[in-house]
């Protein structure tokens, strides 16, 4: 599945953003997100697939953590965008300054 696919679906973005603060077992991550379990695990299974999250088995629990480069599709498509805004804010605050001064 493309990369914007599987991050244009708001539960995934929520369980990417909640895997954020570190790994969690699904069991935690339904309490923390209020869906259901089955429908907790269909999406996980789309993040493991695309890799923007992996797997470890603890006994019965399976814990899920951010993969350590997830989704690098969506950030080579953003990181030019980053820059540009990034150099103009730059350039805005600069001017801001120098009006100041």
């Amino acid at each position: 599945m493309d990369a914007f696919a599987v991050i244009a679906d708001p539960n995934r973005r929520r369980i990417l953003d909640t895997l954020r603060d570190g790994a969690a077992d699904v069991g935690t991550l339904v309490e923390r997100l209020g869906i259901s379990q089955p429908l907790l695990s269909k999406h996980l299974a789309v993040l493991r697939d695309a890799g923007a999250v992996d797997v470890a088995v603890d006994g019965k629990r399976r814990i899920y953590r951010l993969a350590e480069d997830p989704l690098p599709a969506v950030l080579a498509w953003v990181t030019p965008y980053h820059r540009k805004w990034a150099a103009s804010l730059d350039h805005l605050s600069r001017l801001i300054d120098e009006e100041n001064a």
